[in-house]
């Protein structure tokens, strides 16, 4: 069932609440903020929100309050002294955190009388309220059918993945898990270039390039890993582990920092001291499993 009321409340007023905020505004939702620094909601107020003036006059003025908060010890924190007003309220929780933790705050919500749906949103904030933007949920099947109107304002497209509330913050970390990293490499990525005189903006389009094409390793490789196929016949450990040598090496001759890339080539090294050197880099997953 649609949500029948176009009101919402946003708590977290960080650069992700206030695009959600400004998202509902723009779709002509009745917006009512809180943030713990009030003045982050001057030009969202100027737009048409409504400051409250406490965590309980939010939740009373909205059936569904958007958190976009640091992580759950920050919900705690800001809702504790409000909790006789969770009662009848749904919370979509866009808060990082565990798996573990989004089902313990799920639970603490439900014991309160309210209703908790576990959100991971996909995109930066200047991405808000577009089509191409994605999130994550899971929890209460009708919470999500109830609001997914409301949801599609944040991003264009949502991915229920089911009553767990702990599956959308377990899934949004195993993105952050590539993300991250993968930003940390473009970041050694410009140093080392810079150290030989060329810009970001120089290397931009080819680092671009390489990112596209990793989506058929990732493709090639998982396909043969969920079959336990780690053969060497398309690549081996011990021709990473001599690359990743190189790596290093080029940066610590550029006088850059080697920190990143030495943690890689550590990853091959345990591989190929294992006995796996002619096997494919693949089997550093089983390296990574849980013991």
């Amino acid at each position: 069932m649609p949500q029948t009321s176009r009101t919402v409340t946003v708590i977290g007023l960080g650069p992700m609440g206030q695009a959600m905020a400004a998202a509902y505004l723009d779709r002509g939702y009745r917006v009512t903020l809180w943030n713990r620094t009030p003045s982050r909601a001057d030009a969202l107020v100027r737009a048409g929100a409504t400051l409250a003036a406490s965590p309980e006059q939010a939740l009373a003025a909205s059936d569904v309050t958007v958190l976009s908060l640091t992580d759950l010890d920050a919900m705690y924190a800001i809702l504790e002294p409000a909790k006789a007003a969770l009662a009848g309220r749904t919370l979509v929780n866009l808060s990082s955190d565990t798996p573990e933790k989004a089902r313990a705050g799920a639970r603490w919500v439900t014991e309160l009388g309210g209703t908790h749906l576990t959100g991971g949103v996909l995109c930066p904030p200047p991405l808000i309220g577009t089509a191409e933007a994605s999130a994550f949920y899971s929890g209460p099947r009708e919470a999500y059918d109830t609001h997914r109107d409301a949801l599609e304002v944040i991003t264009g497209k949502t991915d229920y993945r089911g009553e767990d509330p702990g599956l959308a913050a377990l899934m949004y970390q195993l993105n952050m898990a590539v993300f991250w990293p993968s930003m940390i490499a473009f970041w050694q990525t410009v140093a080392l270039a810079g150290a030989h005189g060329l810009t970001a903006t120089e290397i931009a389009p080819y680092v671009t390039e390489n990112f596209a094409g990793m989506g058929h390793f990732v493709d090639f490789y998982a396909a043969r890993i969920d079959a336990g196929n780690h053969e060497g016949d398309v690549d081996r450990t011990a021709m990473g582990l001599a690359s990743m040598d190189h790596v290093v090496h080029t940066a610590a001759d550029a006088g850059t920092d080697t920190a990143f890339p030495e943690a890689v080539r550590e990853i091959f090294r345990r591989v190929v001291e294992a006995g796996h050197g002619a096997d494919s880099f693949s089997r550093a997953v089983e390296l990574m499993r849980k013991q």
